[in-house]
């Protein structure tokens, strides 16, 4: 992550790098108890973009609908958003057995389901179905709350770069207009608006350092925080820039 300031007017941003950018690639070893159901519709992504603020992203690739909405545990105030995890059922006749591989991008919804147990996985209707053995999909579905075991594993994802930059407007009069990001030996590129105040970018080659984010206002007025995330950077760090 990156945190910078302006002094009048002022800006904290704080960049995160999500799991397509390498974060929380660590596996864990071994399979855990868990429950899991599913929402929205059948072969769906789920809602649109969730608690983690990818919105329709989620239907795309790396994603491919393949996501749940995780419960508290696996949520974690949205630190667990972006994590890959494999998630494979047995107990129920129509479990193919084999695990699907799915990505957390959303909020399990307050309910019995999701806060009765130590983890539980709320996932989108594709998901769901690819635990099942083939033509049984809607067998699985009926019997809706089930029992799974998953684990933690990297996020397999090729040539793609995910970078989110969240901004909080402490001071000054103007609205803010758009959000660039340059990166080494390059021109400045727009960020796209993603959920709020959090802002992405999305690239397939790799993302050069040092990079440079700019703010401008509604009035026309630019900041400009050159080189704030520095070569050799690394995801879940903290980069400070304090300009004026």
């Amino acid at each position: 992550m990156a945190r910078w300031e302006r002094i009048r007017p002022k800006f904290y941003v704080i960049i995160h790098f999500s799991c397509l950018l390498l974060l929380h690639s660590r596996s864990v070893s071994g399979w855990l108890d868990s429950g899991a159901t599913w929402y929205d519709l059948r072969q769906g992504a789920g809602t649109g973009g969730g608690a983690c603020g990818y919105q329709d992203d989620v239907e795309k690739p790396p994603f491919s609908s393949m996501i749940a909405a995780g419960g508290p545990s696996i949520f974690k105030d949205g630190k667990g958003c972006g994590v890959c995890y494999q998630v494979k059922c047995t107990g129920n006749a129509p479990c193919f057995g084999r695990p699907v591989t799915v990505v957390v991008t959303d909020l399990c919804p307050g309910g019995e389901a999701c806060l009765a147990e130590a983890a539980h996985f709320n996932l989108s209707g594709k998901a769901f179905d690819a635990m099942a053995k083939p033509g049984q999909a809607d067998n699985l579905r009926d019997a809706g709350d089930i029992r799974v075991q998953y684990h933690r594993v990297p996020c397999k994802w090729r040539g793609l770069n995910y970078l989110a930059v969240l901004i909080n407007h402490e001071s000054g009069d103007d609205d803010l207009s758009t959000v660039e990001l340059q990166q080494r030996g390059r021109s400045w590129a727009p960020m796209q608006q993603l959920l709020g105040a959090v802002w992405k970018y999305s690239s397939e080659p790799t993302l050069q350092a040092p990079i440079s984010i700019r703010l401008t206002t509604s009035a026309g007025k630019e900041l400009v925080a050159s080189d704030v995330i520095p070569s050799g950077w690394q995801a879940d760090k903290t980069y400070r820039s304090i300009v004026n």
